[in-house]
């Protein structure tokens, strides 16, 4: 009878030994994947569910092992989802501890300054896979009545799965800290929507910036109309829905809300998403009497305080524009 006890005995610290030495093979020693490899764990990933997602991916050497590691540490219900990169050597404990913190894989995407809403909205859905109606009933949520000009251009970092109103929010966010910064009477902001717009489709020099906002305002204060084609294009675009590329006469005679030439002050909204720089710019014209900017046929313009200087400018540019045809 002792020698049966024995043996069983026996029998059973081999089979813990050899159990403890399994556990922690799969647990301490380290495990290379094939390949850099991404793991989605989603919401709801029961810790076995998970293991055996990590092992059938070559991430992790045991899922049981893996398993009995999370419950013993008590993370069963602490563990993040989201998706992980895993490539190189590291062992259970590791992988436990970066699923348990969180270190989700981080992505970005880049808003170009003056864009309509339509425009980001596209962007967003070809970037990260997602139908464009899901970040347009977003952005209804986010932006009053879908007007343009309320989200900040700029590199944005999100995590999947993304949720489209979040990181919008986060673009609306932004432009109001910006705002904030520069103009601290929240009553002017949408002045200086308005006008950055403006500004960010007329040139792409920062170095202009402020003087086409002084073009801007010096007009307004003359009474004088704008006269500024990016507001006809985008006119065009709101009521008719499109525009052919080329801007004729009769569209400068075509009016609508934001058409410069035939209605005076500033548009009722925003023409675009406008930069940093613009809406700076906007907040602090350049102290100079402008009045006029025609392109200068090197990609900026020639401004002028007067009529008759505007007119040289102008036909500067056009003769400059027949030599190259």
């Amino acid at each position: 009878m002792r020698r049966r006890l024995a043996q069983f005995l026996c029998f059973g610290l081999v089979f813990v030994l050899l159990s403890g030495l399994l556990l922690g093979y799969g647990i301490f020693v380290q495990q290379t994947p094939p390949m850099a490899v991404d793991v989605e764990i989603k919401p709801g990933t029961s810790v076995r569910q998970m293991a055996r997602l990590l092992a059938s991916k070559g991430i992790i050497r045991s899922p049981l092992a893996f398993e009995w590691l999370v419950r013993l540490r008590g993370y069963s219900s602490d563990m993040t989802h989201g998706y992980y990169h895993f490539e190189g050597p590291a062992n259970a404990l590791t992988i436990m501890d970066r699923i348990h913190r969180g270190d989700v894989m981080h992505f970005q995407v880049t808003i170009p300054e003056g864009l309509r809403n339509e425009e980001i909205v596209r962007l967003l859905s070809e970037h990260t896979g997602l139908p464009s109606e899901r970040w347009q009933q977003a952005l209804l949520k986010v932006v009053p009545d879908g007007r343009d000009g309320y989200l900040l251009p700029e590199t944005y970092r999100y995590e999947k799965p993304i949720e489209p109103e979040s990181l919008l929010m986060q673009m609306r966010k932004a432009q109001e800290h910006l705002l904030r910064n520069i103009e601290s009477d929240v009553e002017k902001w949408d002045r200086l929507r308005v006008m950055a717009s403006i500004i960010e489709k007329e040139t792409a020099l920062d170095s202009e910036r402020p003087l086409i906002a002084a073009v801007i305002e010096n007009r307004l204060r003359r009474g004088m109309p704008l006269q500024m084609d990016p507001t006809v294009i985008y006119g065009l675009l709101r009521t008719k829905g499109s525009f052919s590329g080329n801007l004729r006469k009769q569209d400068l005679l075509t009016d609508t809300p934001w058409n410069t030439y035939t209605r005076r002050g500033l548009p009722p909204t925003p023409i675009c998403n406008p930069g940093s720089a613009s809406l700076r710019a906007a907040a602090e014209p350049a102290d100079v009497p402008f009045l006029y900017f025609v392109a200068d046929g090197s990609g900026g313009h020639a401004f002028a305080s007067s009529l008759e200087e505007h007119r040289r400018n102008v036909a500067r540019w056009v003769s400059l524009e027949r030599r190259r045809r």
